[in-house]
This record gives C-alpha cells, structure tokens and sequence, in this order.
C-alpha cells in the first residue's frame, strides 16, 4: 500500500515508521520544513521514544519512508491518509480544531476516488462527520461513503513508548459507513497486527476515546483528593494505596502536583463543553488543575511563607523523561509560587536555557547548585535520580510533586522531605 501520515509529532512519526516496517511506502508530511529535513536524512527529531531512531533509518535507508511539505501531492500518490496533527484548547476551554482542519483542507485538495482517510487526532463527538467530512468534500469535489471512505481511529499510545503500544492496545475503528469502517479495519489488522475492535460509528469511536482520557483524569482527581485528606489525617497516601488496592475491585491512581500533556488535561474539555453538562468530569479539571496550588501552600506553611524566597523547580515536561511542555504542571506551579512572592528557578535536562525562557520562565543549571530556599521535584527525570541534594547549601526543604523519592534519602539530606498526602 501506498501511505500518507499527515502530522509527523510524537504519534505520527512512530506510526509511518511502524507502517513502513511492514513494508509499505510511507510518506510522511509536516508543515516544519526541519523536521521533513531530518525524517529525511533518517534522523528523529522526538527524543526519548524507545526503538525510534533505529527503526527511521531502517525505513528511510530501506527507500520505503521519505517525508514532505506537500501534502497535497503525498495524498494524491496515496491509498490510505491518517491525519494525526494536534487539537488544542481556546482560552475558554472549547476545542481548538484549527490545525485538524487546515490538515484537512490539504488532503482534500490531494484526494481521489478510493482513498481511505482516516482521523487519529482526538476530536470532539461528531467532527470527523459533520465538520471534517464536509471540508473533504469541499476541496475535492468528491462525495464521502460514496467516492471515498472517512473513518476514526484514535491514537493510544504514551509518549516514549509509542511503537510498543502501537502493537500492543487494540485499535479502536468507527467509519462514517458501514464500508468506510470495513476498509479502516482492514488496514490497521495488516498494519498493527494488534486486536482490531470495529464499532458502530465514528461517533462511538470519537466518544470511547474521550472516556478513557476523562476516565484517567477522574480517578487522578480522586486519587488527590484522597491524597489531600491524608494530609489533614497525619497519614501516608503511599501505604494506603498499596493496602486500598490489595483488594481486587480497587485501583487508586496516584496523586501529584498536577496533570499535563496534550490529552488528559485537554480532551475531558471536548466532552464537558460538547456533549455536557458533565458535572463529574469538569470537578475532576478543577481538582487537579488545583493541586499545584495546594502543593505551594505545603511549601509556604513549611518555610513560614515564601515572599522573598527562591524555588527551584525541577523538570518543565509533563512527565518524567519526555520531552513535552504543553500544559505542564510546572507553569501551574510558577503562576502559584509567584503569586506567593517567591522567584521561581527551572531546570529541565531535555530543555536548552533558551527553550525554557521562551516559555516565560527563567533557567538555570545545577553545575554549580543554585542558591534555593525549596526544591520542588516536578518531572521524575531519570538524570535526577544521581542528584545530590546536600550540594544545595542552605536548601532547607524539598517538595515531591510525584511522590517518586525516599522521605528517609531526602531527610538524610539535610533537607526536610514534604509529599502530596504523605
């Protein structure tokens, strides 16, 4: 088969290369003119996803994976289309569909009869019909179900360890018809040679993804919340969740300082404000989004407040080693730390000084350790696990946002050890 993967980010790269390791040709596209010259020279511009590198040079050396700007032509030249580019978030939270249909619009303009396209990005109930559908038709000239096949299939996979999950979790398959859903199937069981599960609609597929997303966010929620009344109770969050989950119908999640990335803090926002009232899911935003706020007040009760005092934050991604910043915990808790009076330190190995500063925060290196009042442990990184905390003169307290550290290490620092519930 001859592929095109619009998007080469942190999902689609992964999947064209997966898609050419079977041995089709794989085009993949970008609107970043840098990245299509370094897919094309076998060269990943994703850091840390695992089997990555070797498998692009294998596919570009192997002829069977290039990359370009022009997507329109990939698609003309192509069977099958995933469009895989992100959907974000207005500033009041409704869903910010821009990059999805500006894709669209390219594909339409490449698109001919036969073709399968089909939408990985997590989208809002209805969109890959009533909003996507109609901008394929438009540019091309060509009638959905009729001229060409449209589905939905949303990506399922974690950042860092995209093409073992790729063959692991089974795809989720819903067409815009009967025919459409039979075609998509088809592809992704050659493809993933994964569990292929086909549901009714595009619609069911659209909202089975958003469930899983406000599912996780939900149980984080909660577990915070139990983490916060662990606080109030003198008692380690820790131990309760290893004895609460001995028992089989009980899987707490683990709490933190907050929740990001470009699905969990995102997409439960496509269903609050699209299918709601969701009164359930947008408490669980609250919540967690809440949490950084809760953590700074450990911190200023500790230390006796924090106006005039220096905080090191540690880690700006998301989560431990990926190197992501989109709704990051760490803007959530500089805003909370500044409020407070504090000035806030960054530093984060996967991010250059001048990345971390054109995000509106201020860097700094730990060769030689800062002078800091706090320390607060964002992102588990692995390149902190070797830190040493007695290098922090004067350092008198260390947060864990992640609860990933020994309080008895951290202690035997010299530093005192504050955990969310612990």
């Amino acid at each position: 088969m001859r592929v095109c993967v619009v998007g080469l980010g942190k999902v689609g790269l992964p999947l064209a290369v997966r898609i050419s390791s079977k041995g089709h040709l794989v085009v993949g596209c970008d609107t970043n003119s840098s990245v299509v010259e370094m897919v094309n020279r076998g060269e990943s511009p994703i850091i840390g996803e695992d089997g990555l590198d070797r498998a692009l040079q294998e596919g570009v050396a192997g002829g069977r994976l290039r990359a370009t700007i022009d997507t329109a032509a990939a698609v003309r030249q192509s069977d099958v289309v995933i469009v895989i580019v992100p959907a974000l978030l207005t500033g009041d939270k409704q869903a910010d569909l821009a990059a999805v249909e500006a894709a669209a619009r390219e594909v339409g303009r490449g698109l001919t009869r036969g073709t399968l396209v089909v939408f990985e990005t997590t989208l809002p109930v209805g969109a890959t019909r009533e909003r996507l559908g109609p901008i394929l038709e438009g540019m091309s000239g060509l009638q959905v179900g009729v001229d060409f096949h449209l589905a939905f299939s949303p990506e399922r996979v974690s950042s860092g360890r995209t093409l073992r999950d790729l063959v692991t979790y089974p795809k989720v398959v819903g067409g815009v018809s009967e025919a459409s859903s039979r075609a998509a199937s088809k592809f992704y069981a050659e493809i993933l040679d994964a569990e292929v599960i086909t549901v009714a609609s595009a619609e069911t597929a659209e909202l089975a993804k958003l469930m899983e997303l406000t599912f996780r966010d939900v149980n984080i929620a909660l577990a915070n919340e139990f983490a916060l009344c662990a606080q109030r109770a003198g008692v380690d969050i820790v131990q309760a969740i290893l004895a609460a989950n001995s028992q089989p119908y009980s899987s707490v999640h683990q709490p933190g300082v907050g929740v990001g990335g470009h699905c969990v803090p995102v997409n439960p926002w496509f269903l609050i404000n699209g299918l709601g009232p969701a009164p359930m899911a947008e408490l669980a935003r609250k919540v967690n989004d809440g949490m950084a706020r809760e953590a700074v007040g450990l911190l200023r009760d500790e230390l006796g407040g924090l106006e005039g005092r220096t905080v090191l934050i540690l880690g700006l991604s998301y989560r431990e080693n990926v190197k992501e910043s989109y709704h990051s915990a760490a803007f959530l808790l500089a805003d909370a730390l500044s409020v407070e009076g504090a000035t806030i330190l960054v530093h984060d190995p996967l991010f250059s000084a001048r990345e971390i500063e054109g995000l509106g925060l201020k860097p700094t290196c730990l060769d030689p350790p800062p002078a800091v009042d706090a320390i607060v442990l964002q992102a588990n990184h692995h390149q902190y696990k070797s830190l040493d905390l007695k290098s922090f003169a004067g350092c008198q307290t260390l947060l864990d946002g992640r609860n990933a550290l020994s309080p008895e290490a951290v202690k035997a620092s010299g530093l005192s050890y504050l955990g969310i519930g612990r």
